[in-house]
Protein backbone atom coordinates (compact mmCIF):
# COMPACT_ATOMS: atom_id res chain seq x y z
CA UNK A 1 0.00 0.00 0.00
CA UNK A 2 1.28 3.46 -0.87
CA UNK A 3 2.52 5.70 1.95
CA UNK A 4 1.71 8.69 -0.25
CA UNK A 5 -1.81 9.78 0.78
CA UNK A 6 -2.44 11.43 -2.60
CA UNK A 7 -1.46 8.29 -4.51
CA UNK A 8 -3.52 6.16 -2.13
CA UNK A 9 -6.57 8.36 -2.63
CA UNK A 10 -6.18 8.22 -6.40
CA UNK A 11 -5.88 4.42 -6.24
CA UNK A 12 -9.00 4.14 -4.08
CA UNK A 13 -10.97 6.20 -6.58
CA UNK A 14 -9.71 4.16 -9.54
CA UNK A 15 -10.73 0.94 -7.79
CA UNK A 16 -14.17 2.31 -6.90
CA UNK A 17 -14.76 3.49 -10.47
CA UNK A 18 -13.90 0.09 -11.85
CA UNK A 19 -16.16 -1.60 -9.32
CA UNK A 20 -19.02 0.61 -10.56
CA UNK A 21 -18.26 0.11 -14.25
CA UNK A 22 -21.01 -0.83 -16.70
CA UNK A 23 -19.41 -2.12 -19.92
CA UNK A 24 -22.76 -2.02 -21.74
CA UNK A 25 -23.15 1.72 -21.13
CA UNK A 26 -19.55 2.63 -21.93
CA UNK A 27 -19.62 2.58 -25.76
CA UNK A 28 -22.62 4.90 -25.89
CA UNK A 29 -20.94 7.35 -23.56
CA UNK A 30 -17.78 7.32 -25.65
CA UNK A 31 -19.72 7.87 -28.87
CA UNK A 32 -21.79 10.71 -27.40
CA UNK A 33 -18.68 12.51 -26.15
CA UNK A 34 -16.73 11.79 -29.36
CA UNK A 35 -13.94 10.65 -27.07
CA UNK A 36 -10.81 8.81 -28.13
CA UNK A 37 -10.37 7.83 -24.47
CA UNK A 38 -12.70 4.97 -23.53
CA UNK A 39 -15.32 5.08 -20.78
CA UNK A 40 -15.93 2.66 -17.93
CA UNK A 41 -19.68 3.17 -18.15
CA UNK A 42 -20.15 5.13 -14.90
CA UNK A 43 -22.59 8.04 -15.00
CA UNK A 44 -21.11 11.45 -14.14
CA UNK A 45 -23.20 11.99 -10.95
CA UNK A 46 -21.98 8.60 -9.70
CA UNK A 47 -18.39 9.48 -10.56
CA UNK A 48 -18.69 12.63 -8.47
CA UNK A 49 -20.28 10.73 -5.60
CA UNK A 50 -17.46 8.16 -5.68
CA UNK A 51 -14.81 10.88 -5.65
CA UNK A 52 -16.49 12.64 -2.72
CA UNK A 53 -16.91 9.42 -0.75
CA UNK A 54 -13.30 8.38 -1.25
CA UNK A 55 -12.04 11.87 -0.40
CA UNK A 56 -14.09 12.14 2.78
CA UNK A 57 -11.75 13.07 5.58
CA UNK A 58 -9.07 14.36 3.19
CA UNK A 59 -9.15 18.12 3.72
CA UNK A 60 -5.48 18.69 2.97
CA UNK A 61 -5.17 20.75 -0.20
CA UNK A 62 -1.94 19.11 -1.31
CA UNK A 63 -3.40 15.62 -0.97
CA UNK A 64 -6.47 16.52 -3.01
CA UNK A 65 -4.39 18.33 -5.62
CA UNK A 66 -1.93 15.44 -5.87
CA UNK A 67 -4.68 12.87 -6.24
CA UNK A 68 -6.45 14.97 -8.86
CA UNK A 69 -3.30 15.37 -10.92
CA UNK A 70 -2.49 11.67 -10.61
CA UNK A 71 -5.96 10.69 -11.80
CA UNK A 72 -5.85 13.22 -14.62
CA UNK A 73 -2.37 12.51 -15.94
CA UNK A 74 -2.51 8.73 -15.78
CA UNK A 75 -6.15 8.30 -16.82
CA UNK A 76 -6.97 5.38 -19.06
CA UNK A 77 -10.73 6.07 -18.94
CA UNK A 78 -12.57 9.38 -19.07
CA UNK A 79 -14.29 8.88 -15.72
CA UNK A 80 -10.90 9.13 -14.02
CA UNK A 81 -10.59 12.65 -15.41
CA UNK A 82 -14.13 13.46 -14.27
CA UNK A 83 -13.15 12.23 -10.79
CA UNK A 84 -10.04 14.40 -10.85
CA UNK A 85 -12.18 17.44 -11.58
CA UNK A 86 -14.64 16.42 -8.86
CA UNK A 87 -11.82 16.44 -6.30
CA UNK A 88 -10.99 20.02 -7.23
CA UNK A 89 -14.56 21.00 -6.34
CA UNK A 90 -13.90 20.17 -2.66
CA UNK A 91 -14.93 22.91 -0.26
CA UNK A 92 -11.41 23.10 1.18
CA UNK A 93 -10.05 24.00 -2.26
CA UNK A 94 -12.67 26.58 -3.17
CA UNK A 95 -11.05 29.83 -4.23
CA UNK A 96 -7.48 28.43 -4.03
CA UNK A 97 -5.53 30.56 -6.50
CA UNK A 98 -2.64 28.08 -6.47
CA UNK A 99 -4.88 25.68 -8.40
CA UNK A 100 -5.21 27.97 -11.41
CA UNK A 101 -2.33 26.22 -13.25
CA UNK A 102 -4.06 22.88 -12.61
CA UNK A 103 -7.31 24.16 -14.07
CA UNK A 104 -5.39 25.48 -17.06
CA UNK A 105 -3.72 22.10 -17.59
CA UNK A 106 -7.10 20.38 -17.56
CA UNK A 107 -8.54 22.82 -20.09
CA UNK A 108 -5.60 22.55 -22.46
CA UNK A 109 -5.12 18.80 -22.15
CA UNK A 110 -8.84 18.02 -21.96
CA UNK A 111 -9.62 20.01 -25.09
CA UNK A 112 -13.36 19.33 -25.07
CA UNK A 113 -16.48 20.97 -23.74
CA UNK A 114 -17.14 18.59 -20.84
CA UNK A 115 -13.81 19.29 -19.16
CA UNK A 116 -13.83 23.00 -19.99
CA UNK A 117 -17.36 23.60 -18.76
CA UNK A 118 -16.72 21.79 -15.48
CA UNK A 119 -13.58 23.86 -14.91
CA UNK A 120 -15.60 27.05 -15.47
CA UNK A 121 -17.28 26.47 -12.08
CA UNK A 122 -13.88 26.59 -10.40
CA UNK A 123 -13.00 29.78 -12.26
CA UNK A 124 -16.19 31.43 -10.98
CA UNK A 125 -15.18 30.52 -7.43
CA UNK A 126 -11.74 31.99 -8.02
CA UNK A 127 -13.30 35.18 -9.37
CA UNK A 128 -15.32 35.46 -6.18
CA UNK A 129 -12.24 34.94 -4.01
CA UNK A 130 -9.69 36.92 -6.05
CA UNK A 131 -11.66 39.25 -8.34
CA UNK A 132 -8.86 41.61 -9.33
CA UNK A 133 -6.21 38.97 -10.05
CA UNK A 134 -8.64 36.69 -11.86
CA UNK A 135 -10.09 39.48 -13.98
CA UNK A 136 -6.62 40.09 -15.36
CA UNK A 137 -6.10 36.37 -15.96
CA UNK A 138 -9.43 35.91 -17.72
CA UNK A 139 -8.70 38.79 -20.07
CA UNK A 140 -5.42 37.08 -20.98
CA UNK A 141 -7.20 33.76 -21.47
CA UNK A 142 -9.79 35.45 -23.70
CA UNK A 143 -7.02 36.13 -26.23
CA UNK A 144 -5.28 32.76 -25.95
CA UNK A 145 -4.37 30.81 -29.09
CA UNK A 146 -6.29 27.81 -27.70
CA UNK A 147 -10.00 28.44 -28.24
CA UNK A 148 -10.87 26.21 -25.29
CA UNK A 149 -9.05 28.67 -23.04
CA UNK A 150 -11.09 31.43 -24.61
CA UNK A 151 -14.32 29.51 -24.04
CA UNK A 152 -13.35 29.06 -20.39
CA UNK A 153 -12.81 32.81 -20.02
CA UNK A 154 -16.16 33.64 -21.60
CA UNK A 155 -18.14 31.28 -19.34
CA UNK A 156 -16.04 31.87 -16.23
CA UNK A 157 -18.80 33.94 -14.62
CA UNK A 158 -21.68 31.50 -15.00
CA UNK A 159 -23.62 31.40 -11.76
CA UNK A 160 -22.16 34.62 -10.37
CA UNK A 161 -25.49 36.43 -10.89
CA UNK A 162 -25.33 39.90 -9.27
CA UNK A 163 -21.61 39.38 -8.59
CA UNK A 164 -20.92 39.31 -12.33
CA UNK A 165 -18.19 41.68 -13.45
CA UNK A 166 -19.93 43.20 -16.47
CA UNK A 167 -16.77 44.87 -17.76
CA UNK A 168 -15.00 41.50 -17.72
CA UNK A 169 -17.96 39.80 -19.39
CA UNK A 170 -17.93 42.46 -22.08
CA UNK A 171 -14.19 42.17 -22.68
CA UNK A 172 -14.12 38.37 -22.92
CA UNK A 173 -17.03 38.42 -25.38
CA UNK A 174 -15.74 41.30 -27.50
CA UNK A 175 -12.36 39.57 -27.82
CA UNK A 176 -14.12 36.65 -29.53
CA UNK A 177 -17.22 38.17 -31.06
CA UNK A 178 -16.11 37.68 -34.67
CA UNK A 179 -14.86 34.12 -34.20
CA UNK A 180 -16.53 31.47 -36.33
CA UNK A 181 -15.81 28.60 -33.92
CA UNK A 182 -19.11 27.04 -32.80
CA UNK A 183 -18.00 26.48 -29.21
CA UNK A 184 -17.07 30.14 -28.84
CA UNK A 185 -20.31 31.40 -30.38
CA UNK A 186 -22.27 29.05 -28.14
CA UNK A 187 -20.30 30.18 -25.09
CA UNK A 188 -21.02 33.84 -25.80
CA UNK A 189 -24.73 33.15 -26.09
CA UNK A 190 -24.71 31.00 -22.97
CA UNK A 191 -22.90 33.61 -20.87
CA UNK A 192 -25.33 36.31 -21.96
CA UNK A 193 -28.40 34.11 -21.50
CA UNK A 194 -27.37 33.26 -17.95
CA UNK A 195 -26.67 36.87 -17.03
CA UNK A 196 -30.03 37.85 -18.54
CA UNK A 197 -31.65 36.02 -15.62
CA UNK A 198 -30.09 38.66 -13.37
CA UNK A 199 -30.11 41.77 -15.56
CA UNK A 200 -32.22 41.32 -18.69
CA UNK A 201 -32.10 45.02 -19.59
CA UNK A 202 -28.30 45.00 -19.65
CA UNK A 203 -28.25 41.96 -21.94
CA UNK A 204 -30.83 43.45 -24.30
CA UNK A 205 -28.75 46.61 -24.52
CA UNK A 206 -25.53 44.63 -25.03
CA UNK A 207 -27.06 42.64 -27.89
CA UNK A 208 -28.48 45.78 -29.49
CA UNK A 209 -25.10 47.51 -29.31
CA UNK A 210 -23.24 44.54 -30.82
CA UNK A 211 -24.63 43.91 -34.30
CA UNK A 212 -21.57 41.77 -35.03
CA UNK A 213 -22.80 39.05 -32.66
CA UNK A 214 -23.28 35.82 -34.59
CA UNK A 215 -26.89 34.69 -35.15
CA UNK A 216 -26.22 31.75 -32.82
CA UNK A 217 -24.89 33.95 -30.02
CA UNK A 218 -27.73 36.42 -30.44
CA UNK A 219 -30.39 33.71 -30.47
CA UNK A 220 -28.97 32.06 -27.36
CA UNK A 221 -28.62 35.37 -25.54
CA UNK A 222 -32.22 36.38 -26.13
CA UNK A 223 -33.76 32.92 -25.80
CA UNK A 224 -35.57 33.62 -22.53
CA UNK A 225 -36.26 37.31 -23.09
CA UNK A 226 -39.69 38.26 -24.38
Amino acid sequence: MSHDPAAALAADIRDALRAAADPERAPGQQAYMKSTMPFLGVRVPEVRAIARACAKGHADAQVLRGAALSLWRTATHREERYAAQALLAARSLRGDLDLLPVHEEMIRAGGWWDHVDETAHRLAELLDAHPDVMAVEMRVWADDADFWMRRAAIISQLGRKSRTDRALLTDTIEANIRESEFFLRKAIGWALREYAKTDPAWVRTFVAQHPDLSPLSRREALKNLA
